[in-house]
């Protein structure tokens, strides 16, 4: 059975292979300190998916500057890409945006690669950024309507 649960301080070494696993397709190495630090002190709801004691995906959400919710770290086990676990993830963390009745939209920041997978999910391009997370690695903003 597959769940998602709160991540938890241990779930560390876990999220960090997760991450390693998607450089460099889906993260550059250069972001990987970054990710380590929010690890150590996560900022807003960060999540797990686990299944039979391991971990194959984590994301998150937190309150930003114009009071949205802001997608965090999303990731999912290379092994499993194209299992439904995105999907379960995304949806998890948009009900409980949802659920919190705190805000009226999402937002995240992505790749072209990834971005036309969140646009089934009602998000939206509102920009880009040549470059936006490494060399070679555009940033695409997308927001959501709530």
């Amino acid at each position: 059975m597959v769940d998602v649960r709160p991540y938890m301080l241990s779930d560390k070494q876990a999220c960090l292979a997760i991450f390693d696993g998607n450089v460099p397709d889906f993260f550059d190495a250069t972001e990987r300190d970054l990710f380590v630090e929010f690890l150590d002190q996560p900022k807003g709801h960060y999540f797990c998916i686990e299944q039979d004691g391991r971990i194959l995906g984590c994301g998150g959400f937190a309150r930003e500057d114009r009071e949205q919710a802001r997608f965090t770290w999303g990731m999912v086990d290379q092994a499993h890409h194209g299992d439904g676990l995105g999907r379960l993830l995304t949806e998890h963390r948009l009900r409980e945006i949802v659920r919190s009745g705190d805000y009226e939209e999402a937002d995240l920041s992505t790749t072209p690669r990834v971005a036309p997978f969140f646009a089934k999910f009602g998000f939206f391009e509102t920009g880009r950024e040549k470059d936006g997370f490494a060399p070679g690695m555009d940033k695409v903003l997308m927001v959501k309507p709530l």
